[in-house]
């Protein structure tokens, strides 16, 4: 029995605002030998507006520092109306949201991220004064945050409760499960981490680039580990097939409900077509699960996961059929292909050269820790690529998703140091795309194609197995689990309506079916599972280079408005005195019209500004007034003579 005593500061506990019932469903008919563990703890219980005849932008609330006070969204409407499409799927009047007491008995249960996207996964269980986390990751930026690194989840309701947070479970190492570590497990107090040996290697060592982050205090936890928190919470973990090893799906017991989050999963069949863990899977079921978190990225596909024992025979026949160099790309983590991938180059005499700084450090931990075994000159440095003849030479690297910083899109442009696409070499995507990566991801192809590379994909072939379970196996996993109510996570509305759906097929009551959304809070009691009317902050916080959270509304905003209408300054030299217009006003552009054919429309512009100061009476020349007044009636006549809404900024020089 491994006793572990946590101290902290004590911090007052936010009050929870009022809360009512509700809920919300499908709108269509369709142990023995486990180590325990028990925790005892002694903790206490600035741009420019635009205005005049410019189109309006979408309303979004501003973000603070996320280093200090808490967070605020850019786009804080976005869960509002997601929340309010998940109310009109609800086809029980009796289960409106309406105002009721709180509950102080329940078990609350409240998605921060993953919900909406796919991406920035992060949710917690809440008994009482004890909080346990389930993951915390990122989300790639979005067409609508230009510029922006990454998003992380909202921890506002979590940072004046860090006392009570009892522990964060990370169920394996993709970034959009573990990402956001860095940014967020100080705001939370450093709460103890039960991980695997694997993630706690990849987390470790992502945390070293951080110099400022504190050090992680990690439990390392096995398949039928059993963890006490404290007074109300245990965990029981279990293993789950993925892409990556030693993910873990866990089991949170409350004395109100059993709550098992199953992470991003998969069944992996043998020859045979026999799928493993089932009996796992079956035992858990046998413990009372009153809700199932469960994946729903491939929610809508029909039929089984591809066996990885397919994409390896496949991914074989493509290496020996390939006459040169062999350039593969795949996700850093998805360490299970990795290893398939260089047993293969060592059966056929090829060597392996890995392009992309977190794809080596992945290999390395997996290696050191006995989860690859391949000899020592199987894998090789990058630098020594020259040495060797195409057909005997594979290139592993990172950027399947199109990504401008990663080691493929280094190969397509040019600028790799040791690696360009010639005629004849063999492109593989073995992975999947991100839903809104698309675009990226196409015109990579369009660009390796073009230089004469041959291109394969899974659409072609077979030579990618999802880390996601499809319809046929999430219906299997829900007849073993036998829970109470299903809780479809991990993907866009539409993909989790489906997962509800696919479960209502085989004969889970579609009243049963809850489709919540980032920042609503349900309380779960013995035999119910209501979704209340209080929420909690889940909007957008977004990382911007070393910026965390400061990147606000009226940032975004401009850039969406200099990207899609460009920018125009006008500059104004006034005597201070007099109000008189010293010289010729001076107007730049930018991504709006180009100066040089555009004269007569400039000169125009002058006129007007003359215009517009000529009209303010000597002495009463208002410089903040004015740029209102030119911003207006510029941007107007902008808009009149081109049907074009640039962002206007006026420059007074007073002399």
């Amino acid at each position: 029995m491994l006793n572990t005593k946590h101290s902290e500061s004590a911090d007052s506990d936010s009050k929870r605002a009022s809360a009512g019932s509700g809920g919300s469903h499908v709108s269509d008919g369709a142990a023995a030998g486990h180590r325990s563990y028990s925790t005892s703890t002694d903790r206490p219980h600035s741009g420019t507006g635009r205005s005049g005849g410019h189109r309006p932008a979408r309303s979004h609330d501003g973000m603070r520092s996320g280093r200090g006070g808490g967070y605020r969204s850019h786009e804080a409407t976005r869960g509002t109306a997601h929340r309010a499409a998940a109310h009109h799927v609800s086809i029980d009047p009796g289960h409106a949201h309406k105002k009721a007491p709180q509950n102080e008995n329940a078990t609350r249960l409240v998605p921060l991220g993953g919900l909406e996207e796919i991406g920035r996964n992060m949710s917690f269980v809440e008994h009482k004064d004890e909080i346990v986390i389930i993951d915390m990751g990122i989300q790639f930026p979005e067409e609508e945050t230009p510029g922006i690194d990454f998003i992380i989840p909202n921890v506002d309701y979590l940072a004046p409760k860090k006392a009570n947070i009892r522990g964060l479970v990370l169920t394996h190492a993709h970034f959009d499960h573990v990402g956001a570590i860095p940014y967020l497990i100080g705001r939370i107090g450093n709460p103890t981490v039960y991980t695997t040996k694997l993630t706690k290697a990849l987390i470790e060592k992502r945390q070293e680039e951080f110099v400022n982050a504190p050090k992680l205090n990690i439990v390392v936890v096995d398949n039928g580990d059993k963890v006490k928190l404290g007074k109300h919470i245990e965990l029981e973990f279990f293993g789950v097939d993925h892409t990556v090893p030693d993910t873990i799906g866990v089991v949170v017991k409350t004395p109100e409900a059993n709550i098992v989050h199953f992470a991003d999963f998969r069944l992996d069949y043998d020859e045979e077509g026999n799928a493993a863990k089932l009996d796992d899977f079956e035992r858990i079921g046998k413990l009372g699960i009153h809700t199932f978190m469960i994946d729903s990225t491939n929610a809508e596909k029909e039929g089984h996961s591809v066996s990885e024992r397919l994409v390896e025979e496949n991914l074989e026949k493509l290496f020996v059929e390939a006459d040169g160099r062999i350039i593969l790309t795949t996700f850093s983590t998805m360490l299970t292909r990795i290893a398939e991938i260089i047993k293969i180059c060592e059966k056929i005499g090829r060597k392996v050269f890995v392009s992309g700084r977190s794809m080596k450090d992945a290999i390395q931990i997996s290696h050191t820790l006995g989860y690859m075994k391949f000899k020592k000159d199987s894998v090789l440095p990058i630098e020594e690529i020259g040495k060797y003849d195409d057909d005997k030479i594979l290139v592993l690297t990172t950027g399947a998703q199109g990504q401008s910083n990663a080691g493929l899109m280094k190969i397509v442009t040019g600028e790799h140091k040791y690696v360009q696409i010639k005629p004849g070499d063999t492109m593989i995507f073995s992975s999947s795309v991100i839903p809104g990566n698309e675009r990226s991801v196409q015109h990579l192809k369009d660009h390796l194609t073009r230089q004469g590379a041959i291109v394969f994909n899974s659409e072609m072939i077979d030579i990618h197995s999802s880390g996601h379970a499809p319809k046929a196996d999430l219906q299997t996993v829900v007849k073993l689990i036998k829970p109470k109510f299903l809780m479809p996570v991990h993907g866009y509305y539409f993909m989790r309506s489906a997962n509800g759906k696919n479960a209502v097929e085989i004969g889970l009551p579609k009243e049963n079916v809850r489709l919540m959304d980032n920042g609503q809070v349900a309380e779960l009691t013995k035999e119910t599972f209501t979704i209340i009317s209080e929420t909690v902050p889940a909007t957008y916080v977004m990382v911007d280079g070393l910026g965390v959270g400061d990147v606000g509304e009226v940032v975004i905003r401009d850039r969406r408005i200099l990207a899609q209408e460009g920018m125009v300054v006008v500059i104004t030299t006034i005597d201070r005195k007099t109000g008189r217009v010293l010289k010729n006003p001076d107007i730049i552009s930018r991504g709006f019209i180009y100066l040089k054919e555009s004269q007569e429309l400039l000169n125009e512009v002058r006129k007007k500004v003359r215009l517009i100061i000529g009209k303010i009476p000597p002495g009463q020349l208002d410089g903040d007034y004015l740029k209102n007044l030119m911003r207006d009636q510029i941007g107007q006549y902008l808009y009149n003579k081109t049907f074009r809404r640039p962002m206007i900024l006026p420059v007074i020089i007073e002399i």
